[in-house]
């Protein structure tokens, strides 16, 4: 990954063994479930081809239809139950660990920060989204 000054991590544990962690990440009917910064937005289409070299990809919209974006990205390392490592389509990097803690599982994700938004908007917006899947997941 690039310089750690343009590093930004996020991190929860999700109460719930790896498999089930790992399992609602990386299906797209689950992803459609979770991936949103917010209750005004949704992902109404989501893929993925979980593989070293494999594409994903999600269409992040906004509830009113007022604006979306598309999400997506390369694998480019893959530890089942552990590690998923992928580059977006600007070539910032994504690693995200998936570290088993007694019954429960800790979310990490550390990516390089774009340049548009501040880094704490970042932050926080990645931090939500792992909020809920976390919520997600242990519902």
């Amino acid at each position: 990954m690039k310089d750690p000054i343009n590093l930004i991590t996020v991190e929860t544990r999700v109460h719930a063994p790896v498999a089930k962690v790992w399992t609602h990440w990386v299906t797209p009917a689950h992803i459609m479930k979770w991936n949103a910064a917010s209750d005004d937005w949704h992902t109404t289409s989501a893929t993925n081809d979980l593989r070293v070299g494999g594409k994903f990809t999600s269409r992040m919209e906004a509830k009113d239809k007022s604006m979306g974006f598309d999400f997506g990205g390369t694998y480019t390392e893959i530890q089942p139950h552990a590690l998923i490592a992928y580059r977006l389509s600007d070539l910032r990097e994504v690693r995200i660990v998936f570290e088993p803690a007694g019954g429960a599982t800790i979310v990490r994700e550390t990516f390089t920060a774009e340049t548009t938004h501040p880094i704490e908007a970042q932050r926080s917006g990645w931090q939500s989204i792992l909020n809920r899947f976390k919520s997600y997941v242990e519902q």
